[in-house]
This record gives structure tokens, sequence and C-alpha cells, in this order.
């Protein structure tokens, strides 16, 4: 196991956990990764906790080109949920498919192919790897967030991702430059969030 000693180094960690913050998809513009910063973002997920080693989760990633299929996806979950939305809800749907340079859906892998592991374990371990994303796209100045919603659910989202039956999926996760701040909202502290047996 390797220890922290430089105060240093484990300044830098704590800082680099505690500035990151979650950045809408709309305030992401270009650029976004390149090849070799989106390596080393997609490969910190694999250093997450995973019981028994499965990767219970896996990732879709939406290309460019690819974008106006998830476009017309969202807005046929709206029309499934509101048949009565208008062309501009209908739009505005459409829009949340090219938010963001990098864009990935988080999918967990739940069934019992992966074995007796927990599927709450998988949860978690997906939570982990998604978290480590996030943080190595903010070691390297990008903005990163995750969104999800009701059309995450929908059967054309389920067809559009061939997602299986034993797969759900958790959200999107989007990484680019920030392009407006947000006000840094306060944080849970340890007396949040801890209690004694």
């Amino acid at each position: 196991m390797n220890r922290i000693e430089d105060p240093d180094t484990l300044e830098a960690a704590l800082t680099l956990i505690h500035s990151r913050q979650h950045i809408s998809p709309k305030r992401l513009g270009e650029p976004g990764p390149d090849e070799r910063q989106l390596a080393i973002i997609l490969n910190a997920g694999g250093a997450a906790p995973d019981h028994r080693r499965l990767t219970p989760w896996r990732l879709v990633i939406v290309p460019a080109e690819r974008r106006s299929l998830l476009a017309e996806a969202f807005a046929a979950a709206l029309a499934e949920r509101d048949p009565g939305a208008a062309e501009w809800q209908l739009q505005e749907a459409r829009d949340k498919a090219y938010r963001g340079p990098f864009l990935a859906l988080a999918i967990a892998r739940l069934g019992v192919a992966l074995g007796k592991t927990h599927p709450q374990e998988r949860l978690i371990a997906a939570g982990c790897a998604l978290q480590n994303m996030l943080l190595a796209a903010h070691a390297m100045g990008f903005g990163a967030g995750l969104s999800s919603g009701t059309s995450l659910y929908s059967p054309r989202l389920r067809q559009l991702f061939r997602l299986g039956d034993d797969e759900q999926p958790l959200c999107f996760l989007s990484v680019g430059t920030v392009t407006r701040g947000s006000t840094s909202k306060p944080r849970a502290t340890m007396a949040d969030y801890t209690s004694s047996l």
C-alpha cells in the first residue's frame, strides 16, 4: 500500500477533491478532451473499488455524429410522457443531446450473470468509477458533470443504447471546457453525515 507521506501531495489531493464541482452540460463547450486526455479520464474509472473485479458498469460514448439519434430519442421519450407537448418543448428535449463536447451514458450491470456480488455493491463500484473520472477531468482543467432525467428510463433510450434486461442506465457523463462559472454552494461536512453506534 502506498501511503502519502508528503504533506504537499496530500494537500494537492484534498484540494482536488474539495474544489471539484458539478458543471451542467449547458455550461460546457469546446474544446473537449483530446484522445490522450480522454484515455486518462476513462482509465481512471478502472481504478475504482470493484469487489471481485467484475467491472459491473460500462460506458457508451455518444460521438458528435450520432447525437441526432439521441436527440430524437429524447424527443420521443417526452412525447410518450406528454402527448400534448408543444414543438418548442420537443426541440428543447432534442437540444439536450448536443450539450458538452464529450458525452457518454453510464450503465450498471446488475444481473445474476456476474455472480453473487449484491447489486448495491455494483452500484457503489459504478459510482466510484464515475467519481474517479470526474476527478481526473477536473485535474486536467475540464468541467464535468453527471445528468439524468425521466427520459433516461424510457424504452426509446433503452433501445438506442441496446441495454440488456439486466442493465440499468445510471446517468450521462459530460466533459468539456467551462463556458460560464457558477456560484459554489456550501457542502456537507462530516457533522452532517456521521454518527456513532
